[in-house]
């Protein structure tokens, strides 16, 4: 099999089947007496479990996974899946606490919205110390009164300190809080976010199932090593 056909398959050029070689993301290829390379079945196979792999790990995963197998290393590739799985399993469980910290959330009346940073931090049961540190931190940003230069908190701030609350109180860290208060603020509220939420775990069940795709393609090629096929 020459490159050419190998790369027809999957509409790829024969420069890339070349450098997945090249990788190590393919089996090394036979030469002939013209230094050609010739390619066979089981390199087919190769090239369709990395690129179904690709969806469900992304390119710079998949390709280590399939570097490992080629070289011999099975345990090694199947600990990198293992790490994309445990990686996804993680991104589902921050979804869970988003969508809870949101569901939580009950309005602020608009005639409470205006607060002081002592008041709040008591109704909260933190250190205004605290309320400081995550305005330092970009989770909060209010205003200050220009006579006494104290913070004020609108009910959009108060909005934001909740929701930064329960997730903290859910494990997060404040690096992980701030895009999500900040799509919060850009959202123009809690309420729009359902959508993004929506696609959020959309995107996450289309990378599972991707996973499992790549996981039998995978399967597929480490069983054609073991019987010899070529």
């Amino acid at each position: 099999m020459r490159p050419v056909d190998l790369a027809r398959e999957h509409g790829l050029s024969t420069q890339a089947i070349r450098n997945y070689e090249d990788a190590g993301i393919l089996p090394a290829a036979e030469r002939t007496v013209h230094g050609y390379r010739t390619y066979t079945p089981l390199h087919a196979q190769a090239l369709r479990a990395f690129l179904a792999l690709v969806p469900g790990h992304g390119h710079q995963s998949a390709a280590s996974i399939m570097q490992a197998v080629n070289r011999g290393a099975v345990e090694d590739a199947l600990r990198l899946i293992d790490e994309s799985h445990g990686q996804l399993l993680g991104d589902r469980r921050t979804l869970q606490a988003v969508e809870a910290a949101l569901r939580d959330l009950a309005p602020v009346p608009q005639e409470r919205g205006d607060m002081f940073v002592g008041p709040l931090a008591g109704r909260l049961g933190v250190r205004p110390a605290t309320l400081r540190k995550w305005e330092r931190a970009g989770l909060v940003r209010p205003r200050r009164d220009p006579r006494t230069g104290y913070r004020i908190y609108s009910a959009d701030d108060v909005r934001d300190v909740r929701l930064a609350h329960q997730l903290r109180r859910g494990g997060y860290l404040l690096e992980q809080i701030a895009p999500l208060i900040a799509q919060v603020r850009s959202a123009g509220g809690v309420a729009p976010l359902e959508s993004t939420l929506r696609d959020w775990r959309a995107r996450l069940s289309a990378r599972g199932r991707a996973m499992l795709q790549g996981g039998g393609a995978l399967d597929a090629y480490l069983r054609a090593r073991d019987s010899g096929c070529r």
